[in-house]
Protein backbone atom coordinates (compact mmCIF):
# COMPACT_ATOMS: atom_id res chain seq x y z
CA UNK A 1 0.00 0.00 0.00
CA UNK A 2 2.80 2.41 0.95
CA UNK A 3 4.47 1.66 -2.37
CA UNK A 4 1.62 2.29 -4.81
CA UNK A 5 -0.82 4.74 -3.23
CA UNK A 6 0.79 7.88 -4.66
CA UNK A 7 0.98 6.43 -8.16
CA UNK A 8 -2.66 5.33 -7.93
CA UNK A 9 -3.65 8.81 -6.79
CA UNK A 10 -1.88 10.57 -9.65
CA UNK A 11 -2.97 8.24 -12.44
CA UNK A 12 -6.55 8.00 -11.16
CA UNK A 13 -6.67 11.80 -11.02
CA UNK A 14 -6.02 11.69 -14.75
CA UNK A 15 -8.61 8.93 -15.25
CA UNK A 16 -11.34 10.70 -13.27
CA UNK A 17 -10.49 14.00 -14.97
CA UNK A 18 -10.99 12.55 -18.45
CA UNK A 19 -14.12 10.64 -17.39
CA UNK A 20 -15.67 13.80 -15.92
CA UNK A 21 -14.66 15.78 -18.99
CA UNK A 22 -16.22 13.24 -21.38
CA UNK A 23 -19.52 13.33 -19.49
CA UNK A 24 -19.73 17.13 -19.30
CA UNK A 25 -18.67 17.64 -22.93
CA UNK A 26 -22.17 16.76 -24.15
CA UNK A 27 -23.95 19.21 -21.84
CA UNK A 28 -23.78 22.31 -24.10
CA UNK A 29 -25.17 20.67 -27.21
CA UNK A 30 -27.32 17.65 -26.29
CA UNK A 31 -30.55 19.63 -26.69
CA UNK A 32 -29.32 21.03 -30.01
CA UNK A 33 -28.37 17.55 -31.16
CA UNK A 34 -31.90 16.35 -30.42
CA UNK A 35 -33.34 19.29 -32.32
CA UNK A 36 -31.14 19.47 -35.41
CA UNK A 37 -29.75 15.98 -36.03
CA UNK A 38 -32.68 13.96 -34.66
CA UNK A 39 -35.40 16.28 -35.98
CA UNK A 40 -37.30 16.87 -32.72
CA UNK A 41 -39.23 20.14 -32.77
CA UNK A 42 -42.29 19.44 -30.62
CA UNK A 43 -41.77 19.06 -26.86
CA UNK A 44 -38.02 19.65 -27.26
CA UNK A 45 -37.67 20.67 -23.60
CA UNK A 46 -39.34 17.43 -22.49
CA UNK A 47 -37.12 15.26 -24.68
CA UNK A 48 -34.00 17.11 -23.53
CA UNK A 49 -34.88 16.86 -19.86
CA UNK A 50 -35.73 13.19 -20.17
CA UNK A 51 -32.48 12.46 -22.03
CA UNK A 52 -30.50 14.11 -19.23
CA UNK A 53 -32.46 12.71 -16.30
CA UNK A 54 -32.80 9.10 -17.44
CA UNK A 55 -29.03 8.62 -17.28
CA UNK A 56 -28.95 9.64 -13.62
CA UNK A 57 -31.91 7.42 -12.76
CA UNK A 58 -30.41 4.37 -14.47
CA UNK A 59 -27.07 5.01 -12.75
CA UNK A 60 -28.73 5.29 -9.35
CA UNK A 61 -30.60 2.01 -9.77
CA UNK A 62 -27.65 -0.05 -11.04
CA UNK A 63 -24.91 1.32 -8.77
CA UNK A 64 -25.46 -1.18 -5.89
CA UNK A 65 -25.02 -4.07 -8.35
CA UNK A 66 -21.69 -2.72 -9.60
CA UNK A 67 -20.65 -2.10 -6.01
CA UNK A 68 -21.25 -5.75 -5.18
CA UNK A 69 -19.10 -6.82 -8.13
CA UNK A 70 -16.46 -4.29 -7.12
CA UNK A 71 -16.06 -5.82 -3.67
CA UNK A 72 -16.00 -9.32 -5.15
CA UNK A 73 -13.66 -8.88 -8.13
CA UNK A 74 -11.86 -5.65 -7.30
CA UNK A 75 -12.18 -1.96 -8.08
CA UNK A 76 -9.63 -2.00 -10.91
CA UNK A 77 -11.74 -4.40 -13.06
CA UNK A 78 -14.72 -2.09 -12.54
CA UNK A 79 -12.64 0.88 -13.72
CA UNK A 80 -11.69 -1.01 -16.87
CA UNK A 81 -15.26 -2.24 -17.48
CA UNK A 82 -16.75 1.21 -17.04
CA UNK A 83 -14.12 3.00 -19.13
CA UNK A 84 -14.39 0.77 -22.19
CA UNK A 85 -18.20 0.51 -21.87
CA UNK A 86 -18.65 4.27 -21.80
CA UNK A 87 -16.34 4.65 -24.79
CA UNK A 88 -18.63 2.29 -26.74
CA UNK A 89 -21.73 4.17 -25.53
CA UNK A 90 -20.42 7.53 -26.81
CA UNK A 91 -19.66 5.97 -30.18
CA UNK A 92 -23.21 4.58 -30.30
CA UNK A 93 -24.59 8.01 -29.40
CA UNK A 94 -22.92 9.46 -32.48
CA UNK A 95 -24.78 6.89 -34.63
CA UNK A 96 -28.37 7.22 -33.36
CA UNK A 97 -31.02 8.31 -35.87
CA UNK A 98 -34.05 9.16 -33.73
CA UNK A 99 -34.79 10.29 -30.16
CA UNK A 100 -35.90 6.81 -29.07
CA UNK A 101 -32.50 5.38 -29.92
CA UNK A 102 -30.88 8.27 -28.07
CA UNK A 103 -32.92 7.54 -24.92
CA UNK A 104 -31.90 3.87 -25.13
CA UNK A 105 -28.24 4.80 -25.39
CA UNK A 106 -28.53 7.34 -22.55
CA UNK A 107 -30.01 4.57 -20.38
CA UNK A 108 -27.02 2.40 -21.29
CA UNK A 109 -24.73 5.25 -20.27
CA UNK A 110 -26.24 5.25 -16.79
CA UNK A 111 -26.28 1.46 -16.49
CA UNK A 112 -22.63 1.05 -17.49
CA UNK A 113 -21.17 3.98 -15.52
CA UNK A 114 -19.24 3.62 -12.29
CA UNK A 115 -15.69 4.80 -13.01
CA UNK A 116 -15.64 7.60 -10.43
CA UNK A 117 -17.03 5.66 -7.41
CA UNK A 118 -14.70 2.76 -8.21
CA UNK A 119 -11.76 5.17 -8.32
CA UNK A 120 -12.76 6.72 -4.98
CA UNK A 121 -13.22 3.27 -3.42
CA UNK A 122 -9.81 2.17 -4.66
CA UNK A 123 -8.17 5.30 -3.29
CA UNK A 124 -10.02 4.89 0.02
CA UNK A 125 -8.94 1.27 0.34
CA UNK A 126 -5.36 1.45 -0.98
CA UNK A 127 -4.17 4.62 0.76
CA UNK A 128 -2.54 4.72 4.22
CA UNK A 129 -5.07 5.77 6.84
CA UNK A 130 -3.29 9.00 7.75
CA UNK A 131 -3.29 10.10 4.10
CA UNK A 132 -6.89 9.22 3.19
CA UNK A 133 -8.29 12.72 3.69
CA UNK A 134 -5.57 14.33 1.61
CA UNK A 135 -5.95 11.73 -1.18
CA UNK A 136 -9.74 12.08 -1.32
CA UNK A 137 -9.38 15.86 -1.42
CA UNK A 138 -7.02 15.58 -4.39
CA UNK A 139 -9.21 13.10 -6.30
CA UNK A 140 -12.29 15.29 -5.83
CA UNK A 141 -10.57 18.06 -7.79
CA UNK A 142 -10.24 15.78 -10.83
CA UNK A 143 -13.96 15.56 -11.48
CA UNK A 144 -14.36 19.30 -10.88
CA UNK A 145 -11.56 20.11 -13.33
CA UNK A 146 -13.03 17.79 -15.97
CA UNK A 147 -16.48 19.28 -15.50
CA UNK A 148 -15.07 22.78 -16.03
CA UNK A 149 -13.11 21.98 -19.17
CA UNK A 150 -15.62 19.53 -20.68
CA UNK A 151 -18.36 21.99 -21.68
CA UNK A 152 -15.76 24.30 -23.24
CA UNK A 153 -14.23 21.51 -25.33
CA UNK A 154 -17.64 20.07 -26.22
CA UNK A 155 -19.00 23.47 -27.19
CA UNK A 156 -16.03 24.23 -29.43
CA UNK A 157 -16.10 20.79 -31.07
CA UNK A 158 -19.84 20.90 -31.72
CA UNK A 159 -19.52 24.39 -33.23
CA UNK A 160 -16.55 23.80 -35.52
CA UNK A 161 -16.74 20.06 -36.27
CA UNK A 162 -20.26 18.80 -35.57
CA UNK A 163 -22.39 17.16 -32.89
CA UNK A 164 -21.76 13.56 -33.91
CA UNK A 165 -18.02 14.15 -34.13
CA UNK A 166 -18.12 15.69 -30.64
CA UNK A 167 -19.64 12.46 -29.29
CA UNK A 168 -16.84 10.50 -30.97
CA UNK A 169 -14.33 12.78 -29.24
CA UNK A 170 -16.06 12.08 -25.91
CA UNK A 171 -15.56 8.39 -26.58
CA UNK A 172 -11.86 8.95 -27.27
CA UNK A 173 -11.52 11.01 -24.08
CA UNK A 174 -13.08 8.35 -21.84
CA UNK A 175 -10.94 5.72 -23.57
CA UNK A 176 -7.98 7.45 -21.93
CA UNK A 177 -9.59 6.73 -18.54
CA UNK A 178 -9.92 3.04 -19.43
CA UNK A 179 -6.30 2.78 -20.60
CA UNK A 180 -5.10 4.47 -17.42
CA UNK A 181 -6.82 1.73 -15.40
CA UNK A 182 -5.39 -1.03 -17.60
CA UNK A 183 -1.75 0.02 -17.61
CA UNK A 184 -1.10 2.12 -14.51
CA UNK A 185 -3.48 1.32 -11.63
CA UNK A 186 -2.31 -1.17 -9.00
CA UNK A 187 -4.70 -2.73 -6.47
CA UNK A 188 -2.93 -4.36 -3.53
CA UNK A 189 -3.85 -7.52 -1.70
CA UNK A 190 -7.33 -8.03 -3.09
CA UNK A 191 -8.93 -11.35 -2.14
CA UNK A 192 -11.12 -12.57 -5.01
CA UNK A 193 -12.03 -15.80 -3.21
CA UNK A 194 -14.57 -14.20 -0.91
CA UNK A 195 -18.22 -14.98 -1.76
CA UNK A 196 -20.08 -12.32 -3.70
CA UNK A 197 -22.84 -10.59 -1.78
CA UNK A 198 -26.41 -10.06 -2.96
CA UNK A 199 -27.68 -6.54 -3.53
CA UNK A 200 -30.58 -6.92 -1.09
CA UNK A 201 -28.18 -8.12 1.60
CA UNK A 202 -25.94 -5.14 0.85
CA UNK A 203 -28.87 -2.77 1.24
CA UNK A 204 -29.79 -4.36 4.58
CA UNK A 205 -26.18 -4.07 5.73
CA UNK A 206 -26.07 -0.43 4.70
CA UNK A 207 -29.38 0.27 6.45
CA UNK A 208 -27.97 -1.23 9.65
CA UNK A 209 -24.92 1.06 9.46
CA UNK A 210 -26.21 4.34 10.88
CA UNK A 211 -22.98 6.21 10.13
CA UNK A 212 -23.07 5.23 6.46
CA UNK A 213 -26.77 6.05 6.14
CA UNK A 214 -26.16 9.52 7.55
CA UNK A 215 -23.48 10.21 4.97
CA UNK A 216 -25.70 8.93 2.14
CA UNK A 217 -28.57 11.17 3.24
CA UNK A 218 -26.23 14.17 3.45
CA UNK A 219 -24.88 13.35 -0.03
CA UNK A 220 -28.43 13.33 -1.42
CA UNK A 221 -29.24 16.67 0.24
CA UNK A 222 -25.98 18.31 -0.81
CA UNK A 223 -26.13 17.20 -4.45
CA UNK A 224 -29.76 18.26 -4.73
CA UNK A 225 -28.78 21.61 -3.24
CA UNK A 226 -26.09 22.14 -5.87
CA UNK A 227 -28.22 21.01 -8.79
CA UNK A 228 -31.40 22.84 -7.77
CA UNK A 229 -29.78 26.05 -9.03
CA UNK A 230 -28.75 24.68 -12.43
CA UNK A 231 -31.96 25.59 -14.31
CA UNK A 232 -32.18 28.95 -12.52
CA UNK A 233 -28.75 30.55 -12.82
CA UNK A 234 -29.06 31.47 -16.51
CA UNK A 235 -32.47 33.03 -15.81
CA UNK A 236 -31.08 34.92 -12.82
CA UNK A 237 -28.20 36.21 -14.96
CA UNK A 238 -30.76 37.55 -17.45
CA UNK A 239 -32.57 39.34 -14.62
CA UNK A 240 -29.30 41.07 -13.73
CA UNK A 241 -29.36 42.74 -17.13
CA UNK A 242 -27.09 40.45 -19.13
CA UNK A 243 -28.17 40.09 -22.77
CA UNK A 244 -29.55 36.83 -24.16
CA UNK A 245 -26.47 36.44 -26.33
CA UNK A 246 -24.15 36.61 -23.32
CA UNK A 247 -26.32 34.82 -20.73
CA UNK A 248 -25.14 31.32 -21.58
CA UNK A 249 -21.48 32.35 -21.52
CA UNK A 250 -21.87 34.29 -18.25
CA UNK A 251 -23.69 31.38 -16.60
CA UNK A 252 -20.91 29.04 -17.69
CA UNK A 253 -18.31 31.30 -16.09
CA UNK A 254 -20.30 31.42 -12.85
CA UNK A 255 -20.57 27.62 -12.76
CA UNK A 256 -16.87 27.36 -13.54
CA UNK A 257 -16.02 29.73 -10.68
CA UNK A 258 -17.29 27.14 -8.19
CA UNK A 259 -15.33 24.39 -9.91
CA UNK A 260 -12.11 26.42 -9.95
CA UNK A 261 -12.54 27.17 -6.26
CA UNK A 262 -13.00 23.45 -5.62
CA UNK A 263 -9.75 22.63 -7.43
CA UNK A 264 -7.88 25.17 -5.32
CA UNK A 265 -9.42 24.43 -1.94
CA UNK A 266 -10.34 20.72 -1.81
CA UNK A 267 -6.80 19.36 -1.18
CA UNK A 268 -6.35 21.87 1.66
CA UNK A 269 -9.66 20.85 3.21
CA UNK A 270 -8.50 17.24 3.04
CA UNK A 271 -5.45 18.16 5.14
CA UNK A 272 -7.59 20.22 7.53
CA UNK A 273 -9.92 17.24 7.95
CA UNK A 274 -7.00 15.08 9.02
CA UNK A 275 -6.21 17.61 11.77
CA UNK A 276 -9.60 18.69 13.11
CA UNK A 277 -11.78 15.74 12.04
CA UNK A 278 -13.79 15.21 8.89
CA UNK A 279 -17.12 15.81 10.60
CA UNK A 280 -16.01 19.26 11.76
CA UNK A 281 -14.70 20.02 8.29
CA UNK A 282 -18.00 18.93 6.78
CA UNK A 283 -19.90 21.23 9.13
CA UNK A 284 -17.67 24.18 8.19
CA UNK A 285 -18.19 23.48 4.49
CA UNK A 286 -21.97 23.23 4.84
CA UNK A 287 -22.21 26.43 6.89
CA UNK A 288 -19.97 28.27 4.42
CA UNK A 289 -22.08 26.99 1.53
CA UNK A 290 -25.29 27.93 3.32
CA UNK A 291 -24.14 31.46 4.13
CA UNK A 292 -22.89 31.84 0.56
CA UNK A 293 -26.35 30.97 -0.74
CA UNK A 294 -28.00 33.44 1.63
CA UNK A 295 -25.66 36.25 0.60
CA UNK A 296 -26.45 35.72 -3.08
CA UNK A 297 -29.68 37.69 -2.69
CA UNK A 298 -27.64 40.82 -1.89
CA UNK A 299 -25.60 40.83 -5.11
CA UNK A 300 -27.20 42.32 -8.20
CA UNK A 301 -24.20 42.70 -10.51
CA UNK A 302 -22.74 39.85 -12.53
CA UNK A 303 -19.19 40.54 -11.26
CA UNK A 304 -20.18 40.59 -7.59
CA UNK A 305 -22.37 37.53 -8.01
CA UNK A 306 -19.57 35.60 -9.74
CA UNK A 307 -17.06 36.59 -7.02
CA UNK A 308 -19.44 35.43 -4.31
CA UNK A 309 -19.96 32.09 -6.08
CA UNK A 310 -16.18 31.66 -6.09
CA UNK A 311 -15.97 32.29 -2.33
CA UNK A 312 -18.92 29.93 -1.83
CA UNK A 313 -16.94 27.30 -3.77
CA UNK A 314 -13.91 27.72 -1.53
CA UNK A 315 -16.00 26.66 1.47
CA UNK A 316 -18.21 24.13 -0.29
CA UNK A 317 -15.06 22.36 -1.52
CA UNK A 318 -14.80 20.88 1.99
CA UNK A 319 -18.04 18.93 1.67
CA UNK A 320 -17.39 16.09 -0.76
CA UNK A 321 -13.89 15.11 0.44
CA UNK A 322 -15.20 15.08 4.01
CA UNK A 323 -18.21 12.96 3.06
CA UNK A 324 -15.98 10.48 1.23
CA UNK A 325 -13.59 10.29 4.17
CA UNK A 326 -16.49 9.71 6.59
CA UNK A 327 -17.75 6.87 4.38
CA UNK A 328 -14.27 5.33 4.57
CA UNK A 329 -14.37 5.67 8.38
CA UNK A 330 -17.87 4.17 8.60
CA UNK A 331 -17.18 1.04 6.52
CA UNK A 332 -14.81 -1.91 6.40
CA UNK A 333 -12.48 -2.27 3.38
CA UNK A 334 -14.52 -5.31 2.27
CA UNK A 335 -17.69 -3.22 2.01
CA UNK A 336 -16.15 -0.06 0.64
CA UNK A 337 -16.89 -0.63 -3.05
CA UNK A 338 -20.56 -1.16 -2.25
CA UNK A 339 -20.58 1.86 0.06
CA UNK A 340 -19.27 4.21 -2.63
CA UNK A 341 -21.66 2.75 -5.18
CA UNK A 342 -24.53 3.52 -2.81
CA UNK A 343 -23.03 6.98 -2.46
CA UNK A 344 -23.14 7.25 -6.25
CA UNK A 345 -26.83 6.28 -6.14
CA UNK A 346 -27.49 9.09 -3.66
CA UNK A 347 -25.58 11.57 -5.82
CA UNK A 348 -27.33 10.46 -9.01
CA UNK A 349 -30.73 10.84 -7.38
CA UNK A 350 -29.69 14.33 -6.26
CA UNK A 351 -28.52 15.14 -9.79
CA UNK A 352 -31.93 14.11 -11.09
CA UNK A 353 -34.13 15.60 -8.36
CA UNK A 354 -32.30 18.92 -7.96
CA UNK A 355 -32.99 20.44 -11.41
CA UNK A 356 -36.58 19.18 -11.35
CA UNK A 357 -37.16 20.78 -7.95
CA UNK A 358 -35.38 23.98 -9.00
CA UNK A 359 -37.45 24.30 -12.15
CA UNK A 360 -40.69 23.63 -10.26
CA UNK A 361 -39.95 25.96 -7.34
CA UNK A 362 -38.56 28.70 -9.57
CA UNK A 363 -41.84 28.71 -11.48
CA UNK A 364 -43.91 29.99 -8.54
CA UNK A 365 -41.50 31.77 -6.18
CA UNK A 366 -38.71 34.23 -6.96
CA UNK A 367 -35.19 32.95 -7.54
CA UNK A 368 -33.71 34.86 -4.55
CA UNK A 369 -36.15 33.00 -2.29
CA UNK A 370 -34.78 29.74 -3.73
CA UNK A 371 -31.28 30.89 -2.75
CA UNK A 372 -32.50 31.58 0.79
CA UNK A 373 -34.26 28.22 1.14
CA UNK A 374 -31.20 26.46 -0.26
CA UNK A 375 -28.92 28.24 2.19
CA UNK A 376 -31.16 27.47 5.15
CA UNK A 377 -31.27 23.79 4.15
CA UNK A 378 -27.47 23.55 4.21
CA UNK A 379 -27.18 25.39 7.53
CA UNK A 380 -29.88 23.19 9.12
CA UNK A 381 -28.05 20.11 7.83
CA UNK A 382 -24.80 21.36 9.41
CA UNK A 383 -26.53 22.09 12.72
CA UNK A 384 -28.11 18.63 12.74
CA UNK A 385 -24.72 16.97 12.16
CA UNK A 386 -23.16 18.99 14.97
CA UNK A 387 -25.97 18.21 17.41
CA UNK A 388 -25.76 14.49 16.64
CA UNK A 389 -22.01 14.58 17.19
CA UNK A 390 -22.44 16.37 20.54
CA UNK A 391 -25.04 13.81 21.65
CA UNK A 392 -22.76 10.94 20.67
CA UNK A 393 -19.86 12.52 22.61
CA UNK A 394 -22.00 13.00 25.71
CA UNK A 395 -23.33 9.43 25.61
CA UNK A 396 -19.78 8.06 25.35
CA UNK A 397 -18.47 10.24 28.19
CA UNK A 398 -21.37 9.31 30.47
Amino acid sequence: MEKYWKRNLYVLWIGVFFCGMAFSMVVPFLSLYINTDLGVEKHLELWSGFAFGITFLAGALIAPFWGSLSDKYGRRPMLIRSGFSLCAVYILTSLVRNPYELIAVRILSGLLAGYVPSAIALIGTNTPEKKVGYALGIISTASAAGSILGPLVGGLMSKFVGYREAFLLSGAVVLVSALVAVFFVKEDNFDRNRPRSHVLDDLRAAAANSGLMRQLMIALIVTSSVMVLEPLLAIYVLKMGVSHNDASFSSGIIFSAVGIATILAAPQWGKIGERIGYRNTLVIGLIGGGVGNLLQVLFHSIVGFGALRFVYGLFFAAVYPSLNALIVKATTPEFRGRAFSLNQSANQLGNMAGPIAGGAIGGWISIPVVFVLNGLLLIITAATIKLQANKATKSVSS
